[in-house]
């Protein structure tokens, strides 16, 4: 049954039989000869699944605000579409009145919701097989106590492919290992991380490893990284290529719950900064056998915890002097400056620049840091600001890059960033020459 975890949604054939089956179900659904459903159960129907729709839009867009943008139109689009296929089973089904009638229905309203829902998938690329999609792993898993044994020799020398050699019976791929980082010094309430070592780091003797600290977006959690962000099958690969070699990444959490956004700062939304700066290095540190060398340290995220990344490396330099910022925004926010303001500085505006990174890029310098900014082809809302902040970065005399990639505001492009960037951080961090 592995090939039919292994299932492409994104790509190939599952999204054309999905809108085959979807357009003559919606048409079958669309389709009662009774003239009470055409000329009144049917437009009342679709007038109802506008209405919720819109109802939808301006709950989130205009009221609630979770998110700090907007989400893009076409998922209201196709949510509303599967609204007026559920909306329409109890009338379709009425036109003949008979089990079978309920049942042709039921299913052709679970066809359109499922297209409905897969067309969602492909705007985000959050599940891109079945497998993800119904939290089948790809990948091996294990305990953090796998990992907590210290190896009785290492080898520290940089770079690590120069000094280290794969042992005969090197392990064939990673595992992954879910572990809480508690907030000992932040206080803030982080979920478990989801933290991915490479076949050399179970080598005896065992090379000493840098660290990439990788951060999910708002909505989001550590485990997106593992799905959408294909992070365990890019690291597979690299450490393939390079004798088991590869970063211990830790996904830690930076929100503290699915729809949080405590801007990656310190205040009363959450110890956010703290956290990263200094409780999860500290955890790192106490409990795995890996660098301790902040040179060798790098973080990076997609979204908001791209910018969050950069949040890190302008006011913790010592601590992150390497940066991946994918498709982050220009500075930290709630949906707009004042919002932001009230939520988390009390107003006060002078607050907000001393951690905000454009503002601390315009006064500090930082030659010793290094980065790489990534965003999407399609990616108009973001694109610009990441610009804006490239000039700035380098005018304070950090090492960036800035790259575009086919995609919009997805796991296509965040997925690809960390794919392509990967052999620029593994030189940067020590790892290849």
């Amino acid at each position: 049954m592995r090939w039919l975890t292994e299932v492409d949604l994104l790509d190939g054939g599952v999204p054309w039989v999905l809108a085959a089956v979807a357009v003559a179900s919606a048409v079958w659904l669309l389709a009662g000869r009774a003239r009470w459903f055409r000329w009144r159960a049917l437009p009342i129907t679709l007038l109802v699944a506008v209405a919720v729709t819109a109802a939808v839009w301006v709950l989130v867009e205009k009221v609630l605000r979770p998110f700090p943008d907007p989400i893009e139109p076409i998922v209201y689009v196709w949510g509303g579409s599967a609204i007026g296929a559920c909306l329409l089973i109890v009338p379709r089904a009425l036109v003949r009145g008979r089990v079978r009638s309920w049942l042709a229905a039921l299913l052709a309203a679970l066809a359109v919701v499922a297209f409905a829902g897969n067309q969602i998938n492909r705007v985000f690329y959050a599940y891109p097989t079945i497998g993800s999609l119904f939290g089948v792993d790809p990948f091996a898993r294990g305990s953090i106590t796998d990992a907590t044994s210290p190896a009785s020799q290492t080898i520290a020398d940089t770079p690590l492919d120069a000094h280290w050699s794969p042992p005969p019976n090197l392990r064939d791929g990673g595992l992954v290992v879910q572990t809480p980082i508690p907030g000992v010094t932040s206080g803030f309430g982080a979920r478990p991380a989801q933290i991915y070592f490479p076949p050399a780091y179970f080598a005896d003797p065992r090379p000493i490893l840098p660290v990439l600290v990788m951060l999910a977006g708002q909505p989001g959690s550590p485990e997106d990284w593992l799905t959408g962000g294909e992070l365990p099958t890019t690291m597979d690969a690299f450490a393939a290529a390079h004798g088991g070699l590869a970063p211990i990444v830790v996904v830690a959490d930076a929100t503290g719950t699915q729809f949080g956004n405590p801007l990656c700062v310190d205040s009363p939304l959450g110890n956010v900064a703290t956290y990263l700066a200094t409780d999860v290095p500290a955890w790192v540190d106490a409990n795995l056998q890996a660098s301790h060398d902040r040179r060798q340290w790098a973080i990076g995220g997609l979204s908001y915890g791209g910018t969050c990344s950069l949040q890190m490396t302008t006011n913790h330099p010592d601590v992150y002097p390497t940066f991946l910022d994918l498709s982050g925004q220009l500075e930290p926010t709630l949906g707009d400056r004042q919002r932001t303001l009230d939520a988390a500085f009390g107003g006060d505006a002078a607050a907000f620049a001393a951690v905000n990174p454009q503002d601390l890029l315009a006064h500090r310098t930082y030659p010793d840091s290094a980065g790489m900014f990534v965003v999407g082809a399609d990616d108009a809302t973001y694109a610009p600001g990441l610009q804006t902040l490239y000039q700035a970065a380098r005018g304070a005399g950090m090492d960036v890059q800035f790259v575009t990639t086919p995609g919009g505001h997805s796991f296509e492009v965040w997925a690809a960033g960390l794919r392509d960037a990967l052999p620029w951080l593994a030189t940067r961090l020590g790892i290849t020459s």
